[in-house]
């Protein structure tokens, strides 16, 4: 385009049209990871799709993995970290929680709780339907879920019944389609009525179910080593968050994204509008945890780190 087309452009106001354009695109889209599918609720809290748990990626052993993190907000700021206990390391938050817990007071234990790990799971999944999304049909995500839901996968491939039959959730043919059902319950997304629905091949055709299993997602980069701060850079963050002096560690964009929505998320709010509340400090008085469904159990938990 020549500086004549540019000033004639000008001129017509079609910049501006089409400027405006990409800022609403921008402001109305989802700036997290494309491969991750979450269920959409309505104004209410509900929701419903159907989705089908995939075997091991291939050259990964499991079809599932287990990841521990921290979010939690103090007088410097907010800390949210993956944990190195998932490695089975030490860290630092995970010290400092037992020395509460150990100290033998009602509010050292009450802080212990609040910022104790938070469990998440992470699967390839298969769309069956997303009445929200349809475009998600027929599709492989990553899927991250929390302890209840992950209860309900070993329920099945341990039933507490004997006229209940074992199944593998995770298998092309004779695993189940996972009925996927939230709703509110006291102000918090709840998914006990979520079930399976009978036991099924997933499509009668084994040269598509091999397209799906060699077109899922590496579980592992999930909890590779250089998906975690070492401790070192961990205790700074920590010491800086509870107000402690020193200097904060640098967080980069992703970081202070992922603090953004977990604010948001908190309230309760839709992730994929992030333009309104950009700008606001991360210290706001009005920012409660939610009290999750996959949080770790603090008493045991605790408990067995005083051993």
């Amino acid at each position: 385009m020549s500086f004549a087309d540019l000033k004639k452009q000008s001129k017509l106001g079609s910049l501006t049209a089409k400027l405006v354009k990409e800022v609403e695109k921008m402001n109305t889209t989802n700036s997290g990871d494309e491969r991750l599918w979450k269920l959409e609720v309505d104004k209410s809290g509900n929701g419903y799709a159907v989705i089908r748990f995939l075997p091991a990626p291939d050259g990964e052993d499991l079809p599932f993995v287990k990841l521990y993190s921290h979010a939690f907000q103090g007088s410097g700021g907010w800390y949210i970290e993956n944990s190195l206990t998932t490695l089975g390391q030490k860290d630092p938050v995970s010290e400092y929680n037992t020395m509460l817990w150990n100290n033998g007071t009602d509010l050292g234990k009450e802080t212990a709780r609040k910022q104790k790990r938070k469990l998440t799971y992470i699967s390839n999944i298969y769309v069956v339907k997303d009445p929200a999304n349809p475009e998600n049909e027929g599709k492989v995500f990553l899927y991250k879920y929390g302890k209840k839901i992950f209860d309900k996968l070993t329920a099945a491939m341990q039933p507490e019944f004997e006229d209940e039959e074992a199944i593998d959730p995770f298998d092309f043919w004779q695993g189940a389609n996972f009925k996927l059902k939230a709703k509110n319950v006291a102000g918090y997304r709840n998914y006990d009525s979520s079930e399976f629905a009978r036991q099924e091949p997933l499509l009668d055709d084994d040269d598509a179910m091999e397209s799906i299993w060699k077109g899922q997602y590496s579980l592992q980069e999930f909890v590779a080593a250089d998906q975690f701060k070492d401790y070192d850079a961990l205790k700074k963050r920590l010491d800086y968050v509870l107000g402690n002096k020193g200097t904060p560690s640098f967080q980069d964009r992703e970081t202070v994204e992922e603090e953004e929505n977990f604010r948001r998320e908190s309230r309760g709010e839709d992730l994929s509008d992030l333009s309104e509340g950009r700008g606001k400090s991360f210290n706001s008085p009005d920012i409660t945890p939610s009290n999750t469904e996959d949080d770790d159990d603090a008493l045991s938990y605790f408990a067995k780190l005083a051993e």
